[in-house]
C-alpha cells in the first residue's frame, strides 16, 4: 500500500481515492451544527406558515427529510463512513427578516469518525425539501449560507464558526 499525501486524507501518494482506515481510532463522542437558510418573497412565507402549501406542512416534511438525509449520507457522499448516528435534529425557524426560513441541524454520534457531513447533508436537504413544498408559489427562492458551525470531540478538536 502506498503512503498517503500529507494533508489529503482520502488521496494516496498515486493519487487514488480511498476510504480512510479509521478503525485504531479511539470511539469518542463527536457532534456537529450546520445552518443554512431559504430565502422567499414575504407572500411564499405568509403561505408556508399558513399551512396552505399545496404540498403539505413544509416544515414537518422538511424537517423529515432532513434526519432521513443525515441516515444516508454516506450512500450520496463518496468516501463518507456508514455511521451509527445516535442523534439528528433539524430545526426550522420562519425569519421575516430574510425572509424565509432558518434550518439547524445537529447530529451526534459516538465513534471513530466525524459527523460534519451528515449534519451538512440534513440542512442541504431540509432546504431542497422547502425549495420543492414551495416551488409552485415562488421560483425565485434561494437557498444560501449553508455551513458548518460547529463540531466537537475527535482528534483534530472543536471548531466553532466565528458569526
Amino acid at each position: 500500500m502506498t503512503a498517503e499525501k500529507p494533508g489529503l486524507t482520502h488521496i494516496n501518494a498515486a493519487g487514488e481515492a480511498h476510504m480512510v482506515d479509521v478503525s485504531a481510532k479511539p470511539r469518542t463522542e463527536r457532534q456537529a451544527v450546520a445552518r443554512g437558510a431559504v430565502v422567499m418573497a414575504p407572500e411564499t412565507l405568509a403561505l408556508c406558515l399558513s399551512g396552505q402549501a399545496k404540498k403539505g406542512d413544509v416544515f414537518a416534511t422538511a424537517r423529515i427529510a432532513g434526519i432521513m438525509a443525515a441516515k444516508r449520507t454516506h450512500e450520496l457522499i463518496p468516501l463518507c463512513h456508514p455511521l451509527n448516528l445516535t442523534k439528528v435534529e433539524v430545526e426550522i425557524a420562519p425569519d421575516e427578516t430574510l425572509p424565509g426560513v432558518r434550518v439547524a441541524a445537529r447530529t451526534k454520534v459516538l465513534g471513530e469518525t466525524g459527523v460534519e457531513m451528515e449534519a451538512l447533508t440534513a440542512v442541504s436537504v431540509a432546504c431542497l425539501t422547502i425549495y420543492d413544498m414551495l416551488k409552485a408559489a415562488d421560483r425565485a427562492m434561494r437557498i444560501e449560507g449553508i455551513v458548518l458551525a460547529e463540531k466537537t470531540g475527535g482528534k483534530s478538536g472543536d471548531y466553532f464558526r466565528a458569526e
